[in-house]
């Protein structure tokens, strides 16, 4: 079963949404850079989307920061079709 957003929350920074996504994500983990996101299946999937620039998986939901330049709607539109791709452990 592929992960679903079901849940956007905007966040005090502008810059980062909330994501909560069924089923849960599990462990928690942070990536600051796409390489450091190796070997995630989520954290790669993310970082595939153009304009993030870092990811928090929490162990129930996911946090998304985008570069100043990126809109939010065609971002969440990308993000949401790559969680979508991501097999759930």
């Amino acid at each position: 079963m592929p992960f679903e957003i079901t849940k956007i929350e905007t966040t005090p920074n502008p810059r980062a949404r909330k994501l909560i996504v069924d089923p849960a994500p599990g462990s928690i983990r942070s990536y600051f850079k796409a390489a450091d996101a190796q070997g995630d299946p989520m954290g790669e999937a993310l970082f595939g989307v153009s304009g993030v620039t870092n990811v928090l998986i929490h162990t129930g939901f996911v946090s998304v920061c985008i570069a100043p330049d990126a809109k939010w709607k065609p971002t969440l539109d990308k993000l949401r079709a790559a969680l979508r791709e991501v097999p759930a452990s």
